[in-house]
């Protein structure tokens, strides 16, 4: 049978193997084996130190090499350097040859880049450190202009000078501060001195960029006139303290006007050293851009074969190695093909054996999916990995998960827009298939489910035309079954008019909920009812479905005890109450004639069990022979729980005891001791039989009853939505054609209001509850339906694959492509 008929509800056929590979084969083969992604190896060396394992010097060399190339990572995405999205995947490096000359290469020219971006540095400091004294060069012409005739010639008792100082003649320095700091050093300057200093500062107005940061920062020239040897020995410390640059500056004019001349050209030979060697470190890395993420992928591939290796046996004569995979059953010739390939590869005399053995470990489970089934598997994975072939309730979950949220969700414009909004995210698969290491979470997510999306929008669209539903109006496709009543009265817009449906209503609307209801005064208590029945009987029809599915699993595994007290006696206790009630709703719809009696489902149902066997009111009764059929129908559903409590540890405790009999008739040297040991851990593992049994008995019997009214939130989201769509509307469209003046204004008023109208139904009710909607459908799945048959305790097949290590590849991501 085809793959895809056989494991199109369980998981995929798994087999052991064991293969026996050579040290000169080796590598080649789990290279074939990795590009092809068919085996998930076993450690066989899970109790051994990773420093103690094989191919621990191999490791060692990629993790630097994959250091290296993280540094020219970041030096290219530091210089905004465009790295190409498309590039083609090279293959594992074949020779350690290959593999020497790779690591060799990235090695020179990490350390030429970081050669260059030293001198690069450097240059830039010294260019920064000129650029500085230029501009306190032109501060002191400013300075000393300014102050020309008075500057020098400044008395001595002007200042009051500390005893010791020096008088006579005023000293200064000059340099360079940031501007942030220039209020602090005045205040420091001015307090330790006494105010024996005069500072004066101007601001830079070229920009000054950060060497080390490449950040640019705002910096000034100051300049401080003292006297003294102490004062000048004090102000310098402080400048030492607050990190200002200090330049020497002549007091004489030509001698700055020289100086700065020198500078000049200086900086203008700089300038064309910097530029040359800025342009040679991007071409470098514009080079190396176009082959890193093939680097990338080699290093990568080249690290997890070795990795997979540490995780092999080496065979008693140390000649060659033994590995042990799960391998899907179809793909074995696969496997041997790829052995073949790679010991004619490697050259290898001696050929690779690979045995299929048995194993009692539990398969790994293995469904195929494709781009519209992967989201869904997703989700069930996330409950839980199915255990080994049982049914994989992803298969149902494709229709019943959007059909639930589209029943919470039903509007006509709200599922048109969320199927728009996924059918353009598969309209742009291959732009967002090429980016999808650069998307941000929540785009990436949206991606990923926008199958999902799609089919939600369409299931909505549905609802919301069996409500007849959009933006909480209704809409007349049909033409309303109700007519006035022929009274020969005239009414006026404001009369209220009651219409019987015996007189007044014509054939039944053709599809979904009449025009006429949504007008009316009662259409909350119309729809309540509707849309609570319904969701009871949707809500029977999932747990039924779910029993059954626990059928088909019992039937495959051949558990024939499941089978008669647990599906059996499940089924009728949730038969015997929800689906009598389901059948009570059906009964009112079709034959009870609501002008007569009106008799209340929900006080039926509670009476059922709170009177049992007492009489029923004639205004209270459906049919003739209720109480009968009631009092049947718990006594049965009764007896199902000590059926489903009992039953099965009675039974398996007795052909427990039979082989145990068994086995004493056949065994002559039994020990005392082990016996009595022997029945100690039967006596638990009863115990926790008849625990386990319980918790799962009243486990099932209390969610009968709150698995059904937890599906009631298909009726309260839906009257939640329905009801903030229509609150949306009447507080703004409705005011806007009510009572806006068309003549004055009132046409540019009304942009507005439909600008918040629309902001407020796109982010409250598709956003906020499109979410609400998507987590409560997501309840329904994993608490209310899974439950009756899922189990969950299996684990992932996730074989050795180098597609699979480099889509997780977060070297990848670091390199911007945008």
């Amino acid at each position: 049978m085809a793959e895809k008929e056989t494991y199109f509800f369980r998981a995929t056929d798994m087999q052991m193997v064991e293969m026996f590979l050579s040290q000169e084969c080796a590598y080649e083969c789990v290279k074939e084996l990795g590009e092809l992604g068919l085996i998930q190896f076993i450690d066989l060396e899970k109790g051994t130190n990773l420093f103690q394992r094989s191919f621990v010097p191999e490791l060692k060399r990629a993790d630097e090499m994959e250091r290296r190339l993280r540094y020219l990572a970041a030096e290219i995405n530091a210089e905004g350097i465009k790295v190409p999205i498309e590039y083609e995947i090279p293959p594992a490096p074949n020779s350690t040859a290959t593999e020497s000359d790779l690591e060799t290469m990235i090695g020179t020219l990490e350390d030429e880049l970081k050669e260059v971006k030293k001198n690069l540095t450097a240059l830039r400091n010294s260019y920064v450190d000129l650029m500085e004294l230029k501009q306190t060069l032109i501060a002191a012409d400013i300075f000393f202009r300014k102050g020309s005739g008075s500057l020098w010639s400044v008395p001595t008792n002007s200042y009051s000078l500390e005893e010791g100082d020096e008088g006579g003649r005023l000293h200064f320095i000059t340099g360079v501060i940031d501007r942030d700091k220039v209020g602090t050093f005045e205040r420091v300057i001015w307090r330790s001195c006494r105010g024996n200093v005069f500072v004066k500062t101007v601001e830079i107005k070229d920009e000054m960029t950060d060497p080390d940061s490449g950040e640019i920062v705002e910096k000034n020239v100051f300049i401080c006139f003292f006297q003294g040897n102490q004062l000048e020995q004090r102000v310098k410390k402080i400048c030492d303290g607050m990190s200002c640059r200090v330049y020497p500056c002549s007091e004489k004019t030509s001698r700055r006007h020289e100086v700065r001349d020198q500078v000049t050209t200086r900086l203008a030979e700089m300038e064309d050293v910097i530029c040359q060697t800025q342009e040679h470190r991007t071409q470098q890395l514009k080079d190396i851009a176009v082959d890193i993420r093939s680097w990338i992928v080699k290093v990568k591939k080249w690290r997890s074969i070795y990795y997979t290796m540490s995780k092999f046996n080496v065979n008693d004569t140390r000649t060659g190695f033994i590995a042990e995979g799960w391998v899907r059953t179809c793909d074995l010739e696969n496997v041997k093909q790829a052995l073949k390939r790679g010991a004619t590869t490697s050259g290898s005399v001696v050929m690779p054996i690979l045995n299929t053995v048995g194993s009692s470990m539990p398969p790994p489970t293995y469904h195929p999916t494709n781009k519209i089934t992967k989201g869904y598997q997703v989700i069930i994975d996330a409950y839980g990995v199915a255990t080994y072939q049982e049914i994989n309730p992803a298969i149902f979950t494709v229709i019943t998960f959007p059909f639930l949220f589209g029943i919470m969700f039903g509007d006509m414009a709200h599922g048109l827009f969320l199927f728009l909004f996924g059918a353009w995210f598969i309209y742009k698969e291959s732009y967002f298939d090429l980016r999808k290491h650069l998307l941000d979470e929540i785009i990436s997510m949206l991606y990923h489910g926008r199958y999902i999306i799609m089919m939600m929008g369409i299931f909505a669209s549905y609802s919301g035309f069996l409500y007849n539903e959009i933006y909480s109006k209704g809409v007349d496709i049909f033409g309303s079954s109700w007519r006035m009543p022929n009274d020969d009265q005239t009414y006026t817009s404001s009369d209220s008019v009651t219409l019987d449906p015996k007189y007044d209503y014509g054939p039944p609307y053709y599809y979904g909920i009449d025009p006429m209801w949504i007008l009316s005064e009662n259409k909350l208590t119309y729809l309540n009812s509707y849309k609570m029945k319904l969701s009871v009987i949707l809500g029977l029809s999932q747990m039924t479905f779910g029993l059954f599915i626990s059928l088909s699993n019992y039937r495959y595994f051949g558990r024939v005890l499941d089978i008669w007290f647990t599906f059996i006696p499940q089924l009728i206790f949730l038969e015997c109450i929800i689906g009598y009630m389901c059948f009570l709703i059906f009964y009112k719809w079709f034959f009870v004639d609501a002008g007569k009696s009106n008799p209340s489902i929900l006080i039926t149902m509670i009476d059922m069990f709170l009177s049992i066997g007492s009489g029923i009111d004639s205004d209270d009764k459906f049919y003739e022979g209720q109480e009968l059929v009631q009092l049947c129908l718990v006594i049965i559903a009764l007896c199902m729980v000590p059926i489903m409590f009992a039953a099965k540890p009675l039974i398996e405790k007795y052909q427990r005891n039979k082989d145990v009999a068994d086995y004493e008739a056949l065994s002559y040297d039994s020990d005392d001791e082990d016996l009595e040991e022997r029945e100690k851990a039967e006596q638990a593992a009863e115990l926790d039989i008849w625990v386990n049994q319980g918790i799962h008995t009243i486990e099932f019997c209390l969610g009968v009853i709150s698995n059904t009214a937890s599906y009631l939130r298909l009726w309260a989201l839906s009257l939640a939505h329905s009801e903030l769509s229509e609150v949306l509307w009447d507080m703004t469209m409705y005011y806007a054609f009510e009572w806006l003046d068309w003549d004055e204004g009132g046409c540019i008023l009304l942009i507005f209001i439909f600008a918040a109208w629309a902001a407020l139904t796109v982010s409250i009710l598709l956003c906020m509850e499109g979410l609400s909607a998507f987590l409560h459908a997501l309840r329904l799945h994993w608490v209310e339906f899974q439950n009756k048959f899922y189990d969950g305790n299996g684990y992932k097949f996730l074989p050795f694959s180098f597609s699979l290590i480099l889509e997780n590849e977060e070297n990848l991501e670091e390199i911007s492509a945008i």
